[in-house]
């Protein structure tokens, strides 16, 4: 990614309650008969607030776009090179972090639908790491999830044919046990698919100009040393008290165009977000984790749970700014005091608009944007029950071996997913999208509309959905699992394989060949 500019201080203050908020935690728990332990882990962490406090005094940095190597049959081959080194978040202190291609984070990823690509990915880190394609519609073999291990000098390069539509997917390490720890040190990018459709719609299209990628991570850095360190915010695991966007601190991007394009990531990996604006303006939601929503769906606010992504269109006036915020999520729960523990009562100002005296028009926002064509439960050949309790699916914790569930290409399922617990999961599937179709009972709410493949569970909470499957694969599993990504290196994760029409479906494990991956 492009290099981060120096800058001062960046936060005039942090307002922060004190921690016996974590006592009165404590003791209403205690009351409700929870475990003093358990209590004590969600409550002590105070509730912080930025607002109004960020001096935005840097230009946000804009991933590179990473150019590929065309081969002689065509297809696509980028390199990605996952390696150790430093980062100057904040002037005159070098943060050690992780990245592809480069200290932080990695380079964007563009291709387009029906492009055969190839993605060679070296890890120069000394620990084993992967890369899952976050959002992509593809086999098992190519997903890039626990089973595809990349060793220390190893390079992995899987290859497949993009046969989905325009969407912001992205891509982040999945070693089994140890992925909060990869993504949080900064391996992430984002990976963009085009199609011939929204090509023809005329909305901001140029990458960096109008079409922003904003890639949103809470970190906790040491105030002396700028060191990343952790900070505990309760069950939900790591929450930051400070906000990168795309790798930059108090961030300002620099509009000149009339409308502006927002592609928003929740690359964190346990903070809920509650996107909005401080003037309380409107925007266009117009696109959600698989691709363009039908029609633009006007909103003030725009929630997104770790691994969901969202397109929103922003219409500016000349000379005007605005600031990007997250109010406090609507994280639901039994008891009120669990959203203060997980997040639930922070704030932050994220990013701040500045636009130009002058700007480009691009034009009305286009009334339709994707034909609607969404799957039918009653083709649903059967239904399936997922229940994420303690740190299990079903019961049991993730295993290498087990196959939990065999369904077979080309049909469509229903899906019954509950959180069983009185704190924050979310439900992320892999290789696959879905649509929702009931949330607590009810209508799902426009928010979730559309396809998707990662969606919050508020405790006790369950969610219907529907789910069609495209590549079998025999031998290597796809993954679900809750995207709160300590949950997910507990155990809190269960596989599946695609077979082909016929073939067996009672396979309940891999063979010990499934198992080891590719390493090299």
């Amino acid at each position: 990614m492009s290099a981060l500019p120096p800058r001062p201080a960046r936060l005039r203050r942090l307002r922060r309650p004190k921690v016996v908020i974590g006592i009165v935690v404590t003791l209403v728990l205690s009351a409700a008969g929870v475990g003093t332990a358990f209590a004590t882990g969600i409550g002590n962490a105070p509730a912080v607030d930025t607002v109004g406090a960020v001096d935005f005094d840097t230009p946000l940095a804009i991933p590179e776009l990473l150019e590929p190597v065309i081969d002689p049959d065509g297809t696509k081959v980028f390199a990605l090179d996952a390696r150790a080194g430093s980062t100057a978040f904040v002037d005159g202190r070098e943060t050690p972090t992780w990245g592809f291609n480069g200290s932080y984070l990695g380079p964007t990823i563009r291709a387009a639908q029906n492009d055969r690509v190839r993605i060679d990915v070296t890890n120069g880190l000394d620990e084993t790491t992967s890369v899952h394609w976050h959002g992509m519609r593809l086999s098992g073999e190519m997903d890039g999830g626990v089973h595809q291990p990349i060793d220390p000098g190893g390079t992995w390069s899987p290859q497949w044919t993009i046969d989905q539509e325009a969407a912001t997917l992205w891509y982040h390490p999945h070693p089994h046990g140890a992925t909060e720890e990869h993504v949080r040190r900064g391996l992430a990018g984002l990976f963009l698919i085009d199609d011939a459709h929204s090509a023809g719609l005329p909305l901001p299209a140029e990458y960096g100009v109008d079409d922003i990628p904003v890639i949103v991570q809470d970190v906790a850095l040491d105030a002396e040393t700028g060191a990343l360190g952790q900070r505990d915010g309760g069950s939900s695991g790591h929450l930051g008290d400070e906000i990168l966007v795309n790798g930059t601190l108090a961030p300002y991007l620099a509009v000149a165009t009339d409308v502006v394009r927002l592609r928003l990531v929740n690359a964190s990996t346990a903070r809920v977000y509650a996107f909005g604006f401080d003037d309380g303006r409107a925007f266009s939601h117009i696109a959600t984790d698989g691709g363009l929503l039908p029609a633009p769906r006007e909103t003030e606010r725009l929630q997104l749970s770790p691994g969901e992504r969202a397109e929103i269109l922003v219409r500016m006036t000349p000379g005007e700014t605005t600031v990007l915020r997250s109010e406090s999520p609507d994280l639901g729960g039994v008891l009120p005091v669990f959203g203060g523990g997980n997040g639930g009562a922070d704030r932050f100002d994220v990013l701040q608009l500045r636009a130009a005296d002058d700007l480009e028009s691009r034009g009305t926002i286009p009334p339709v944007l994707a034909p609607a064509d969404p799957l039918d439960a009653a083709d649903a050949v059967m239904t399936r029950e997922w229940v994420l309790d303690g740190t299990a699916i079903n019961g049991q914790a993730m295993s290498m071996e087990r196959i939990d569930a065999v369904v077979e290409r080309g049909t469509v399922e229903r899906w019954r997913v509950r959180n069983d617990m009185s704190y924050p999961h979310n439900f992320h599937v892999h290789g696959v999208h879905f649509e929702v179709t009931r949330y607590g009972g009810d209508d799902p709410p426009a928010a979730v509309a559309g396809p998707k493949d990662t969606l919050y569970l508020p405790p006790g909470v369950e969610v219907e959905m529907v789910l069609r499957f495209d590549h079998a694969d025999a031998s290597h599993p796809l993954m679900l699992h809750c995207h709160l990504l300590r949950h997910e290196d507990a155990g809190m994760m269960a596989q599946f394989l695609v077979v082909g029409p016929g073939s067996d479906t009672a396979v309940t494990t891999l063979p010990p060949d499934a198992t080891a991956g590719h390493r090299h």
